[in-house]
């Protein structure tokens, strides 16, 4: 079976972040910036990978997407992310 990818995105424009999980982190990021994905991406990029994370199994990389998304996971980017 092939990796899964937790990804965060900034927005250029705005400065906001996205977080998500794929298995393929190309096709990903082309898709939020060709705006096919998603409500809260279209209409604000371009997009840029300012963070990564591989898994060997889809179940990890949505455990890790979840903590990413808490307060703790937020402090983590803030501290370790330069772009964040």
């Amino acid at each position: 079976m092939g990796k899964f990818f937790v990804y965060v995105l900034k927005s250029v424009s705005s400065g906001k972040h996205y977080t998500g999980q794929t298995n393929d982190i190309h096709r990903r990021i082309y898709e939020h910036n060709a705006e096919i994905l998603g409500k809260f991406t279209k209409n604000k990029g371009p997009w840029i990978l300012i963070f990564s994370k591989e898994f060997d199994s889809r179940a990890e990389a949505m455990q890790y997407e979840k903590y990413l998304k808490s307060g703790v996971g937020r402090d983590f980017l803030k501290n370790n992310v330069t772009d964040y």
